[in-house]
């Protein structure tokens, strides 16, 4: 992992990103920080289908503590795949991050149906 900056209108954020699969590790709310900012447009910068294709391993460990991670999808955006620390944050592969940055109106009504078929 190689330690990132990034200096926003929010102020600066810190994040971790993989040499090899180009994914990243954003500590709790790190992420969030990043989604609106319009800085983060271009720091996404691996393959995505490389990307979609590391959401197959199942046994990816925390890289603060060590546990299994729990693999779960995006509220949002139900085809984004993340794999979570519950008390340390989550790792995006690469292509998720750009994807979880840019919902679109169809992410947004399929969301709305969900809830709508839930209820």
């Amino acid at each position: 992992m190689n330690e990132r900056k990034l200096r926003t209108l929010q102020g600066l954020v810190e994040f971790d990103q993989c040499s090899s699969c180009k994914g990243f590790w954003f500590d709790t709310g790190e992420a969030e920080k990043l989604k609106d900012a319009w800085e983060t447009d271009f720091i996404d910068s691996g393959d995505p289908k490389q990307g979609k294709e590391f959401n197959k391993i199942r046994d990816v460990n925390c890289p603060r503590c060590g546990k299994q991670m729990e693999q779960v999808t995006d509220p949002k955006q139900r085809h984004i795949q993340l794999e979570t620390c519950p008390e340390h944050g989550v790792f995006m592969d690469a292509g998720e991050f750009t994807d979880y940055k840019n919902e679109t109106a169809g992410d947004i009504f399929k969301g709305l149906m969900a809830l709508i078929k839930r209820d």
